[in-house]
């Protein structure tokens, strides 16, 4: 079996989850309010700002220099989305980049992104792009399936445009054949470290869609 169809199986509950949250089906039907998609604009800049980091250690443990090169285009890709479409957003929930990054990081964000930071950083290469993959994937799986069925608010349709369209599409297809070439040379032991991350960080996606719409804060 391709370690990527693998993974999918541990994740794929997690994915049925998101897309029947009422966060993103509220993407879809127009009714999310604006507050919560503002929060969760906010806690994706402070996210993408990590994630961007943790792409790059996964880049210096790359096993060629065509994969280093793929992790470090990704993660000035990361820092772009975060620069000039969550600034545009912003704008148009009136508001600024700026003031957003002064803002505090969530719990869960802070949960995520350490734990992101902390698997790269410590594991080895493929537990790393372990950790990373549900954020390209479950993404993509998401913006591809509520593409098709759009939505009646711009500001909703941009955000569906950006993860569903062709361009994002590749860039995890070829995260996604990276993912089943490393597979092909991992024990059983390692491959259910990795999984366990993919589980883990699938969770999380999860988490980070219902903090938005929770309206999450600290509580102290």
């Amino acid at each position: 079996m391709p370690f990527c169809d693998d993974l999918w199986r541990t994740m794929e509950p997690v994915h049925a989850q998101v897309l029947g949250h009422p966060f993103v089906t509220g993407l879809t039907g127009g009714t999310l309010p604006r507050d919560r998609f503002r929060h969760f604009v906010v806690q994706d800049a402070h996210y993408l700002r990590a994630y961007a980091r943790a792409l790059t250690v996964c880049g210096a443990k790359a096993p060629t220099d065509s994969d280093t090169a793929m992790f470090a285009a990704h993660a000035s890709g990361a820092i772009a989305v975060e620069q000039d479409m969550h600034a545009a957003f912003m704008d148009a929930l009136g508001g600024s980049a700026e003031a957003a990054a002064e803002e505090p990081v969530g719990p869960t964000t802070l949960a995520y992104t350490s734990y992101l930071l902390a698997t790269t950083h410590q594991g080895s290469f493929a537990e790393g792009l372990g950790a990373v993959l549900p954020c390209y994937w479950i993404y993509a799986r998401v913006g591809e399936e509520l593409l098709e069925l759009s939505s009646p608010d711009p500001l909703y349709r941009r955000w569906l445009e950006a993860y569903g369209g062709e361009g994002f599409q590749q860039v995890v297809a070829d995260v996604l054949a990276l993912v089943d070439r490393v597979g092909e040379g991992l024990s059983e032991d390692e491959r259910s470290r990795v999984r366990g991350h993919a589980l883990q960080t699938a969770r999380y996606e999860w988490m980070f869609w219902d903090a938005a719409w929770r309206l999450e804060s600290w509580p102290v």
